[in-house]
């Protein structure tokens, strides 16, 4: 993928942010919900722009969990594997979902970018265990067969969104 890689948007970023390298968090959130994630060519720009040096803005970047160095799918399914929802039976949830899209410990992304699947020590909601987020929404009392039916339903999205645009 050889294309030019349009800085624009991080000048409106850093202009939100009066140029002000305190304010890196921030500027990397804003990068993130542009991408989804932080793509290389920022680091670079941002440190130049900053005057920050580029391992201090990636250090700040990788400490963060919900801060991305690779490309994440559009629906970010994240299934707990704390100890509730490890004894409730999340393993086969996450299980089924991997083998459904082809995915993997490593491979945690779909080549079409659509989905991520990732296992998560915990979500925070034990009472409603086994527990499982799509882009942040909580879905309790979780089963392969309701992981399923949801996955589903967002690949009919995800493909008719597809189509909308033109891919």
């Amino acid at each position: 993928m050889n294309m030019q890689f349009d800085y624009s948007s991080l000048d409106k970023i850093l202009k939100n942010y009066e140029f002000k390298s305190s304010n890196i968090s921030s500027i990397l959130l804003d990068t993130q919900e542009i991408y989804r994630y932080l793509p290389k060519e920022a680091f670079a720009y941002f440190s130049e722009k900053l005057g920050m040096s580029r391992e201090k803005i990636y250090s700040i970047a990788s400490f963060y969990d919900n801060l991305y160095l690779e490309p994440k799918g559009k629906y970010i399914i994240k299934i707990c594997d704390g100890t509730v929802c490890h004894l409730r039976n999340a393993v086969p949830i996450l299980k089924r979902l991997r083998a459904e899209l082809g995915l993997s410990e490593v491979k945690i992304t779909t080549d079409d970018f659509v989905f991520t699947i990732e296992s998560v020590s915990c979500l925070g909601a034990c009472k409603l265990a086994p527990v499982i987020t799509i882009n942040g929404k909580v879905y309790g009392d979780m089963t392969s067969e309701k992981a399923m039916e949801i996955l589903n339903t967002l690949k009919k999205i995800g493909r008719a969104s597809c189509r909308e645009r033109g891919s």
